[in-house]
């Protein structure tokens, strides 16, 4: 990719902040005051936050009350602006916080970076109606959508993309009854299966738009039935604040100055940390085994797509997460074991679990992208 002066070079930061309480913007309200980060700049927010959908609201509306007072604009642009995706429910030693994404338009350095950085996207599909939840539209809408965000980006090639973060519409009941209103079937009328759905069809929108899944293997059938077709590069969490499929997009850009790199690994099983390394690896952390508390400190951030729950066993031991007294749990516990796991590693519980296996990654495996400190 020719990096000439009349193509436009960015700056992506990346901060991470802890939350005391699913109210706490307090981290997000000092770089602000401290001008360290502009609100302007602000393009993204992904959050680990305690409790269930309505705690995750909560959390999302602290923020953007909060910088609908240095944007200067109301709450509702701020949603519609800033794609913030807020996974809850921690379990285990989960810690709950956040991570906001900054990205600035910058003159071309005299000396370019000796090797790709970080780039950031995003990009909405248009509202989805209640009848489209988990199927071939919604597929094409998401590739759609990833396909922009990659451009947005600024990324030349599809290997550069190691992570791609959706936040799509869950049913509601208020939904239901809108299709029924209009003789319209939905995929099911159970919420939490029409909501799977969803989710499975962005995360094979998903695919689709990275190469990994031929079109020509793709139709309503497939989704959330053929699990022979994945990514292995996203994440989708399903909210019934969203109407329609907000992505973020973490790639590698020769147009980025930023000093972080982004990689990714595949964790073949929960006690795989290879996978864990690998992606470190990738974004380009020299991986020591154990890591020494100083590479430790360069990591930026690490995402987890967590899978244990789409499986029975761990390699050949049988476990209980399905038919155990807590089965009903099964999701929470999938992300509190990665979580744990992968912070055995990293050396911080402030990583960002999320459970989802329709169609990411296979089944059982964990999928990480790591954010790393290069420098300048």
């Amino acid at each position: 990719m020719s990096t000439s002066t009349s193509q436009q070079w960015i700056d992506v930061g990346v901060f991470r902040l802890p939350m005391s309480a699913p109210e706490d913007v307090s981290g997000l309200q000092h770089l602000l005051e401290t001008q360290q980060i502009q609100a302007e700049d602000i393009v993204a927010i992904i959050a680990q936050t305690e409790g269930t959908g309505y705690v995750r609201g909560y959390a999302s509306l602290c923020m953007q009350l909060l910088l609908s007072q240095y944007l200067q604009i109301s709450v509702e642009d701020v949603f519609r602006r800033i794609p913030m995706m807020m996974i809850g429910l921690c379990g285990g030693l989960m810690s709950p916080h956040y991570t906001i994404f900054t990205r600035k338009a910058v003159a071309a350095p005299a000396t370019p970076p000796p090797e790709k950085r970080l780039a950031v996207g995003i990009a909405d599909t248009r509202v989805l109606l209640p009848e489209e939840y988990g199927t071939m539209t919604q597929v094409k809408l998401v590739a759609e959508a990833v396909e922009a965000a990659i451009a947005q980006a600024g990324i030349s090639s599809l290997d550069d993309v190691h992570c791609v973060e959706i936040k799509c519409p869950a049913m509601t009941p208020a939904r239901l009854q809108d299709a029924e209103r209009r003789g319209v079937k939905v995929v099911s009328t159970h919420l939490n299966q029409a909501s799977s759905m969803a989710k499975g069809a962005c995360a094979l929108g998903i695919g689709l738009a990275l190469k990994e899944i031929p079109q020509e293997k793709l139709d309503d059938r497939a989704i959330n039935s053929n699990h022979a077709l994945y990514t292995n590069r996203g994440s989708v969490s399903a909210g019934g604040e969203q109407s329609a499929c907000r992505v973020l997009v973490m790639g590698n850009s020769a147009l980025s100055v930023s000093r972080y790199r982004v990689g990714s690994g595949v964790m073949q099983d929960q006690l795989d940390t290879t996978g864990v390394y690998v992606a470190l690896k990738s974004a380009g952390l020299d991986c020591q085994i154990p890591l020494t508390t100083d590479r430790q400190n360069k990591i930026a951030q690490v995402f987890v797509n967590c899978g244990a729950d789409a499986v029975t066993a761990v390699g050949n031991r049988r476990h209980t997460m399905h038919s155990d007294f807590l089965a009903g749990y099964a999701g929470i516990m999938a992300k509190a074991v990665a979580n744990a796991i992968v912070a055995s590693v990293v050396g911080d519980t402030m990583i960002l679990a999320s459970a989802g296996n329709e169609h990411q990654g296979a089944r059982g495996s964990n999928l990480v992208a790591a954010i790393v400190d290069v420098g300048n």
